[in-house]
């Protein structure tokens, strides 16, 4: 089959990166080069040939017409047309499929003329916003695919963009779309409003489509996923010694939507890791540290999420041991990305783009290639070995602890105090215990020992210390109360000054 052309229009001086983004964004995916050949002004050879009549039959040989409209008209000839715009027009008059993507700037900033070839287009086609280079891409990749399946060049779209044949609105968390729009428009500046209709916010991510809700719309928002996709969870294993044996002291697999099973999966690592405490000499807070930074544990497990195949019947697996920290996804990288040019700043193919953004938007994945560089640097930087990647028949990151080194909140203390809570749960306690200083909520608690996934807060930490009697409720009378906040009761300082002589030098 001949690869169909994609003509890339835009004024030159405006959108000459996005341009390029595009180009090799297309010509390096797996499924995009397969089926595409796209062409962009920088490509045109040197001919005895006016430039503008060049393009003009490239739109001519091309299938489809590809134009990014932004705030600039560009170059006007003696009819007052510019480039862009014949360009447009021609591939109006020859039938070509046209996919026109929009910059999200104010009608006040275009030129006029600009304004009028936007409103021209709208009229002929479907136009698609974007307010990033990456929202950018990833709207071209839906449309790309989109156009595969209508012309049934493939029959089955990449998973993440696949309809959930079944699934309606109904099987999505309204109040989870709301936290992601919230979360996206404090991180990211995500440009639809907190009150927007969840239709709005799935299409402005290219979640829904006229035949219904992709699968990335179920990772992300699901009320229960699994009912779709069994595999699509998270299973966290802890071992004693630096080998996979019996007895397993702790194992837990995580389910829900793709952010909750992160947060849970990065707060079972903390929970489990040497976490230090500093001495105030530099702050009135505590200084808090574990062993291995938690930037590079998360990052390891956010990208087992957004990367695996899920066509896949395995599962990401995180697995703790004495001397390091294993992450596992039935994954592969593209051919042409090597593990050495994984580790130095590299473009972005995410194999699950309309699941990626959502992460990155959100905060919990970078852009840009430089997720795993950053992984690597910030554990060099506390003298950790350097991360290992390996790819066999799944992918897997190996983050290194620091074996030599002793917990300091974890080490047990007297079998008088610690008899009232299990061995398990009394480590997460001491910790508790250890940091609170004063009159803290539940939230600045959870940020203190940099939490994520508050029913696990709930569960591991704060309950067990209110039932062992180490901590009370400031408003024991009003438990649900919005101001409510803990603090350490007479046994619970007891506690902590035994903690503290236990790890004097």
């Amino acid at each position: 089959m001949n690869r169909q052309k994609i003509f890339i229009s835009s004024v030159q001086s405006e959108f000459a990166s996005e341009r390029q983004m595009i180009y090799n964004y297309i010509t390096t995916d797996a499924l995009l080069g397969r089926f595409f050949e796209p062409f962009i002004f920088e490509n045109l050879p040197a001919r005895n040939v006016r430039a503008d009549e060049a393009y003009l039959q490239q739109v001519q040989h091309s299938d489809i017409y590809l134009g990014i409209f932004g705030t600039q008209y560009g170059f006007e000839d003696k009819k007052g047309i510019s480039p862009t715009e014949h360009e447009f027009n021609l591939a109006l008059k020859e039938n070509k499929t046209k996919l026109i993507f929009i910059s999200g700037a104010a009608s006040d900033k275009r030129h006029p003329k600009e304004e009028a070839l936007i409103r021209k287009a709208e009229q002929e086609v479907v136009r698609k916003k974007f307010f990033s280079a990456s929202e950018l891409r990833t709207a071209v990749y839906a449309a790309l695919v989109e156009y595969l399946e209508e012309k049934e060049f493939i029959r089955t779209g990449p998973f993440d963009a696949t309809i959930c044949r079944g699934a309606t609105l109904s099987d999505l968390d309204v109040d989870k779309i709301k936290w992601f729009v919230e979360t996206a428009r404090s991180k990211r500046n995500f440009p639809i409003a907190v009150n927007a209709k969840p239709q709005k916010v799935l299409t402005h991510l290219n979640l829904i489509k006229e035949d219904g809700l992709t699968n990335a719309a179920l990772l992300l928002f699901g009320k229960n996923p699994q009912r779709y996709f069994i595999t699509a969870e998270i299973r966290c294993v802890l071992f004693h010694g630096n080998e996979v044996s019996k007895p397993i002291p702790a194992y837990q697999v995580y389910k829900g939507d793709v952010f909750e099973q992160v947060n849970r999966a990065v707060d079972f690592v903390l929970s489990r890791i040497n976490l230090s405490v500093g001495d105030r000499s530099k702050s009135v807070d505590v200084q808090m540290e574990y062993e291995i930074p938690r930037a590079a544990i998360a990052e390891a497990i956010v990208n087992a999420v957004a990367h695996r195949d899920y066509n896949s019947t395995g599962s990401v697996q995180v697995m703790l041991f004495r001397n390091r920290l294993e992450i596992w996804n039935p994954g592969h990288l593209p051919s042409f990305l090597s593990i050495a040019k994984l580790k130095k700043p590299h473009a972005s193919f995410p194999p699950n783009p309309l699941l990626a953004e959502p992460l990155y938007l959100a905060g919990f994945i970078e852009r840009l290639g430089t997720g795993i560089p950053d992984m690597i640097h910030s554990c060099v930087a506390v003298g950790l070995r350097e991360p290992e990647l390996i790819q066999n028949e799944e992918f897997k990151v190996t983050l290194w602890r620091k074996v030599a080194q002793t917990d300091q909140v974890t080490d047990q203390v007297t079998d008088q105090v610690t008899d009232q809570v299990t061995d398990q749960v009394g480590e997460q306690v001491k910790r508790l215990i250890y940091v609170l200083q004063k009159k803290l909520s539940r939230q600045e608690l959870m940020d203190l020992l940099s939490l994520k996934h508050g029913q696990t807060f709930r569960e591991n930490y704060l309950q067990p210390a209110l039932e062992a009697g180490f901590v009370e409720m400031t408003q024991p009378e009003s438990p649900n109360s919005p101001t409510q906040k803990y603090r350490l009761t007479a046994k619970g300082k007891i506690l902590q000054q035994q903690l503290k002589n236990k790890n004097k030098p």
